[in-house]
């Protein structure tokens, strides 16, 4: 009987070809993660600004109807409860639905009358890290800066 010799271009891999394939998948994955990643906090500020600028639409219309902003304490809330010394509120409220929408960080928007822009009022969204200041995704965004 002959003998079977191992014959190296019999189709194998070797461990460090494999190891090889390994790695640049994992660099693939990285790159394609950070891609991702990027995309989803900008698609963050995007819809925070629409939602910025639907907000600030609804209390001019609500303005419209009833002759005065909402107070601070009222707040983006008379947008869907009516509150109880106006009249000409809009049946149904100013908004789709019956809560103030978040903005993308879940975080709630902020009402201010009379801010330094000199603006009648503003809603704020303080970013992904929902604190006042920051640069990047985690930079306010203004309802003022989307007219």
């Amino acid at each position: 009987m002959k003998s079977k010799k191992w014959n190296r271009m019999s189709g194998g891999f070797t461990l460090v070809e494999v190891m090889a394939v390994i790695v640049i998948i994992g660099l693939l994955a990285a790159i394609a993660a950070k891609n991702f990643l990027g995309q989803t906090d900008t698609a963050r500020v995007t819809t925070t600004k629409a939602t910025l600028s639907s907000l600030h639409d609804a209390v001019e219309l609500f303005k419209m109807h009833t002759s005065r902003l909402p107070t601070e304490e009222e707040g983006l809330t008379a947008l869907v409860e009516q509150p109880t010394d106006v009249e000409g509120w809009m049946t149904g409220g100013y908004l789709k639905g019956i809560t103030i929408p978040r903005d993308s960080w879940k975080h709630e928007f902020i009402y201010q009358l009379n801010p330094e822009s000199g603006k009648p009022f503003v809603i704020i969204s303080y970013g992904a890290d929902g604190k006042e200041g920051g640069e990047g995704f985690d930079a306010d965004l203004y309802s003022t800066d989307t007219e």
